[in-house]
């Protein structure tokens, strides 16, 4: 298995679980993270090795994701496993199948490549390169195999880990918050890129929003690789002793926050399953976003949006992603309770449709791929 960021270690330690009750003596190796080291998984190389985001981005480390991914195809086609699950993380795992599946090694794709939002060429590198795709989102299926691409719906694993009606009072109880705390959640992203761009943006409008709200709280949990890198923003901004870093992990956060500021990706997906108002913000270096903005093909880039097909929440990008709109918009939703409890109902449908027993079909299908 490989999966290359925390989001992607998330997800790959639930697909785990299901593997290991079907096949409780299977061994599981690759890159991984902390979730999956959990459920016993040997990691060769930590999933932070991947967690690089963006083309300029990439090419500071290309050297090295390459002589990884070198070594470990080497190995692999070495030692021969049943089945090689890549976890999202597709620029690295594409071209890495297509040369297992060339040596007869059955391949797996955990997550669709978001094909349907930009790069929609690359359908036919998946086509070469694996064997079944496990999606996490109901019309994916449908697209894949027009594509002559075998896949299954799955459900998102994450739909079933958080609860329908989450417990916000135990939630606060747990962190020592009261019950009426006005509580602001910070996720400016997992990885070194998204701070470096992010979260000065964020604690510049943590400390805005503090003057004119000087009962807020700010929680901000925290991903070790990139603790180091949050503590000298806040300092920078004046806000170390405002924000409150947490060890416990985004759902313990996202479940007890009024509102949250948050980097676009997956944990945009576990705010809005925990039913939570936010301001998507996403910036990275002007080249990097200027090739990728050519290639993109919806309106929306926050996963809640792009699945209710909708600006169900704010986006702000680029430029626009400025301290003074970041505070704006996050304090609005403090302010609009008929419009939390609209998106409330919007978002508890989407955790309706998401939710499948999504490790035993997993399991399932890759039991079809193994027999194939």
């Amino acid at each position: 298995m490989v999966a290359g960021e925390t989001s992607g270690d998330l997800l790959a330690g639930l697909l785990l679980d299901g593997i290991k009750q079907d096949w409780p003596l299977s061994e599981a190796m690759g890159i991984g993270g902390v979730q999956m080291a959990r459920r016993g998984f040997q990691a060769w190389w930590p999933s932070e090795k991947l967690a690089v985001r963006g083309y300029v981005e990439v090419l500071r480390h290309y050297l090295e994701i390459i002589g990884i991914r070198r070594q470990l195809k080497a190995r692999l086609i070495s030692e021969r496993p049943s089945v090689f699950i890549g976890v999202d993380a597709p620029d690295f795992n594409l071209d890495l199948e297509k040369d297992l599946k060339s040596a007869g090694i059955k391949t797996v794709h955990f997550i669709c490549p978001s094909i349907w939002a930009w790069r929609p060429e690359r359908v036919v590198k998946i086509k070469v390169s694996v064997d079944h795709v496990l999606c996490i989102f109901p019309f994916e299926k449908a697209l894949l195999e027009k594509h002559g691409i075998a896949a299954s719906y799955v459900g998102h694993p994450l739909a079933n880990v958080i609860p329908l009606a989450p417990d916000r009072q135990a939630a606060r109880r747990r962190l020592g918050l009261g019950e009426n705390d006005s509580v602001v959640a910070l996720l400016p992203g997992s990885r070194k890129s998204e701070i470096r761009y992010l979260a000065h943006r964020f604690f510049k409008a943590a400390e805005l929003m503090s003057r004119q709200r000087p009962e807020l709280r700010f929680l901000l949990p925290v991903v070790p690789s990139v603790h180091h890198d949050l503590m000298l923003a806040a300092d920078a901004a004046g806000m170390q002793e405002r924000v409150r870093f947490l060890q416990e992990g985004s759902h313990e956060v996202l479940a007890a926050c009024d509102v949250a500021m948050m980097a676009s990706g997956t944990a945009t997906l576990e705010a809005a399953l925990f039913k939570r108002p936010m301001v998507i913000a996403y910036a990275m270096n002007p080249l990097t976003y200027w090739l990728m903005k050519s290639k993109q093909l919806l309106p929306w880039i926050g996963l809640p949006n792009i699945l209710c097909r909708n600006f169900v929440v704010p986006e702000l990008i680029q430029q626009q992603a400025t301290p003074q709109n970041l505070a704006r918009m996050t304090l609005a939703w403090l302010d609009d309770t008929k419009r939390v409890a609209e998106l409330e109902q919007t978002f508890t449908k989407l955790h309706h449709d998401l939710q499948r027993d999504t490790s035993r079909l997993a399991v399932h299908a890759i039991h079809q791929v193994l027999a194939s």
